[in-house]
């Protein structure tokens, strides 16, 4: 009953039906704003206009006044209809009780129900639409009419009235099925291409899923074969650290022996000479020269060189020679165990050994100056007057190592302390020697790290990336796994930091590769890894 009385009170008293866009009068009557517009439209040619239901007059046509309140009141009364099965919108001519409609005619401005709509007139201009409470939206708001076309210049439904005679009078129209086919089908075209797209986004996901699986699993055996190595390691520390301590213990106790040895003899001898001491003293306390002089043992007495050259030589001997630790033996011992150890985790790592990186001054730009021990590259604004090579850079920036890696994994470090411009990396002995492309880093055949304006960028083929933080540490590392395809930028900062990989297939053995704009850059390490 309550839902009932709620229904009447949200009833337009011109329709009798729910509120569409309720509006009010002046005098606070409301109705559909379609509603009071048509009975406005009706009063405009008496001279006056007054209220449906209480007849105040208005000189002028009155200003409709929207009520949201009462709006949104009707609109969640409709979503609690729906909630029960219905669809919020009634039939315009069953004004006793409500009966959901089941069609809209936009001619008529009315909603219908299944009986009202068989005995609805069948006339084309009666368009019939699902149920709507904006049939307003429908019609054209300057002539009224149903909009029945498309503008496709101005991209607008239009009535008829606006396609012969309005703003749209000789503009390319279709129909509104013509239009929204188009449109549908542009939509199809686009939605396709979403879906393409968003396959591929699927496929790139799993690809970086599966990438991250086989990560995983391989820190996963990373982690058991370090556990196993450290392991291993500690084992072969203690007993490094139980074969040294023996060592010394060892020597100590060799030491010990012969210098107690020693002690025992010197207090021996300490004793005899105490005893002679005591002798020698009583003769010299006698008053009666004939019994000093009678004395049998006195030659004994003044004996005082007896052994004791021999405990002094014996004493040196092991002070200087042989009275110490052998801390050199105990250094090597120990070194020789860490060495071993060293060894096992190059095996355990793959690491190999490599020959120290030069600079091959036949390759150095002539406004580059190369150091005696060809380590460091050096921005020079003179001349050098080297002769021109076909493998001098004629940029005057480059220059190549001497040696050159075909195999194997090996890495190198560069000081870029002393340069606010430069670029480290690796190329191919193919690289051009003459004009822009022989830069490093603006061709296919080199890879490198790049500092100038005070930003870091990582740089092949012309193509830049931006390295973001700034490096933090004045030392670059460069790693090559040649047969992996793989060249590794690292800042040697603590921890280090990597910056970047690339990974392509190798085609010829590769340089390590040096530009200097500014200042100089110096070869500070290399090792295999």
């Amino acid at each position: 009953m309550a839902s009932s009385d709620l229904r009447q009170e949200l009833d337009c008293s011109i329709c009798l039906t729910t509120y569409t866009d309720p509006v009010n009068l002046r005098c606070g009557h409301s109705y559909c704003r379609v509603c009071i517009d048509r009975v406005l439209d009706t009063q405009g040619g008496s001279g006056g206009y007054s209220c449906p239901e209480c007849r105040e007059e208005f000189r002028d046509r009155p200003v409709l006044q929207r009520i949201i309140t009462l709006r949104n009141i009707v609109e969640t009364f409709r979503s609690t209809q729906l909630e029960e099965g219905k669809t919020g919108i009634f039939c315009t001519y069953c004004i006793h009780s409500p009966v959901t409609a089941v069609k809209s005619c936009l001619l008529c401005e009315a909603s219908l129900c299944n009986d009202h709509l068989r005995v609805h007139s069948k006339a084309p201009e009666h368009v019939l639409t699902d149920p709507t409470t904006s049939m307003e939206k429908r019609k054209c708001s300057i002539h009224k009419k149903i909009l029945e076309y498309y503008c496709t210049e101005d991209s607008a439904c239009i009535c008829v009235t606006c396609s012969l005679a309005g703003e749209h009078r000789g503009h390319k129209v279709e129909t509104l099925d013509e239009a929204s086919e188009k449109k549908k089908q542009k939509l199809r075209n686009v939605l396709k291409e979403i879906v393409s797209n968003r396959k591929e986004i699927e496929q790139r996901v799993r690809s970086l899923q599966e990438l991250k699986g086989r990560v995983q699993e391989k820190s996963a055996g990373e982690r058991e074969r370090v556990t196993a190595l450290f392991i291993e390691l500690r084992r072969h520390l203690e007993d490094l650290e139980k074969r040294v301590r023996r060592n010394i213990s060892s020597q100590e106790e060799r030491i010990s022996l012969s210098l107690s040895d020693l002690i025992d003899q010197l207090e021996i001898n300490k004793e005899d000479l105490s005893r002679k001491m005591e002798d020698i003293e009583k003769l010299c306390n006698m008053t009666d020269p004939l019994t000093v002089l009678q004395e049998s043992d006195t030659g004994d007495l003044c004996d005082t060189e007896e052994g004791d050259n021999e405990d002094r030589e014996r004493h040196d001997r092991i002070l200087h020679d042989g009275g110490d630790l052998d801390v050199s033996g105990i250094s090597h011992t120990l070194h020789a165990g860490l060495s071993d150890m060293i060894k096992e985790v190059n095996v355990f790592f793959n690491i190999q050994e490599a020959s120290d990186i030069l600079l091959d001054v036949n390759t150095a730009g002539n406004y580059l100056q190369i150091s005696d021990d060809m380590k460091t590259a050096s921005r020079s604004y003179i001349h050098q007057k080297r002769p021109e090579t076909p493998e001098r850079f004629q940029n005057f920036i480059n220059v190549l190592s001497s040696r050159r890696f075909s195999s194997g994994r090996h890495y190198w470090e560069v000081d870029v302390s002393k340069s606010e411009w430069w670029v480290v990396g690796m190329c191919y002995p193919s690289i051009e020697r003459r004009g822009e492309g022989s830069v490093i880093g603006y061709n296919k055949k080199s890879w490198c790290l790049v500092r100038y304006n005070n930003q870091y960028f990582i740089r092949h083929d012309s193509k830049d990336i931006r390295i973001s933080p700034d490096l933090s540490s004045n030392r670059v590392r460069i790693s090559l796994n040649y047969e992996a395809g793989q060249i590794f930028f690292y800042d040697l900062c603590d921890p280090i930091r990597h910056l970047h990989t690339f990974t392509t297939t190798f085609t010829e053995p590769l340089h390590a590769g040096l530009g200097v704009w500014d200042g100089h850059v110096t070869i500070s390490g290399e090792g295999g890894l």
